[in-house]
């Protein structure tokens, strides 16, 4: 297993021994406690510079208009085991003019994180499986989303920052105040 992360943690993207990463796997998985079943959405934020929205992908869209980013699908209840929705990101094929790219999660059903249990994001280095890091999401609250995570370029690299913050909002697009607060 790789880096556990905490809030607010920043690391370089980088492969395991060393090197530059050039795809990865965003996965978000999720159980839930007794009742029905939660369906919970990962997206992901494409933004310029200056903050500016340049493209949202998750299970309505599910690739980039730069073709840099795909979704996996939408996974509607949670259950199973590893990862129940994954973002595929080619960090190469991003454009300059991308900055930042910010994935959340959203209940879509509006039901709150009080039933979920054991999520997490993690990122894996496509080309081996390899799990870098992983941040535990599993913040109870009444809340019915979160800002996981973001990448970011620094000096012609990519990082990643945990947001963990909580939001409220059923899609992505609810969320566009919450992400752009991140940056």
């Amino acid at each position: 297993m790789g880096v556990k992360l905490e809030k607010g943690s920043r690391v370089k993207l980088e492969k395991a021994g060393g090197g530059k990463l050039s795809e990865i796997i965003v996965g978000l998985g999720w159980d839930v406690g007794n009742g029905p079943s939660i369906d919970l959405d990962a997206s992901c934020v494409e933004l310029a510079a200056d903050k500016t929205k340049l493209d949202i992908v998750y299970f309505g869209s599910k690739t980039s208009r730069d073709g840099a980013i795909k979704h996996s699908g939408d996974n509607l209840t949670g259950a199973g085991e590893g990862d129940d929705e994954q973002i595929f990101v080619n960090l190469d094929k991003l454009p300059a003019n991308v900055q930042f790219v910010v994935f959340t999660v959203n209940s879509y059903r509006g039901q709150s994180f009080d039933r979920v249990q054991n999520a997490f994001i993690r990122i894996v280095d496509k080309s081996t499986g390899t799990e870098l890091m992983k941040y535990d999401l599993s913040a109870k609250g009444g809340h019915t989303a979160m800002v996981m995570a973001k990448l970011y370029r620094h000096n012609g690299e990519w990082k990643l920052q945990a947001v963990g913050e909580v939001a409220n909002g059923r899609t992505v697009e609810a969320l566009l105040p919450n992400v752009i607060a991140c940056l």
